[in-house]
């Protein structure tokens, strides 16, 4: 079983900036696809970003600019760095992960997720 522990959530006005971190084990980190999904209250699971493997990454439109995804292969840990944050950027934030390298959009492609942290952006 996988592990992924997220943390960093809070609350911010808009505009300002906050850092999400996901512990994983250290197989994960080095080599597999890891994301970011996030859930607004009433709405479905959406990526954020996708992380491959060999570091190829993609983000959704709505964040693009804004936040950025990284590795630290030496704490195990992805982090998501999300700037100028907008009120449509709340919602629990999820990392995930699968056992493959290779990322995709889908929520049922991956087999591992954090419990989330909560991100409220106040105007």
């Amino acid at each position: 079983q996988v592990q992924l522990v997220e943390s960093g959530g809070g609350s911010v006005q808009a505009g300002g900036s906050l850092r999400l971190s996901c512990a994983a084990p250290k197989n994960t980190v080095a080599a597999l696809c890891m994301a970011w999904f996030r859930q607004a209250p009433g709405k479905g699971r959406e990526g954020v970003v996708i992380n491959e493997g060999d570091g190829g990454t993609s983000y959704a439109d709505s964040v693009q600019g804004r936040f950025t995804i990284s590795r630290d292969y030496a704490k195990n840990t992805l982090y998501l760095e999300m700037n100028r944050l907008k009120p449509e950027d709340s919602g629990t934030y999820y990392c995930a992960t699968t056992d493959f390298k290779r990322c995709n959009w889908s929520n049922g492609y991956y087999k591992y997720w954090g419990q989330g942290t909560q991100v409220t952006v106040s105007s």
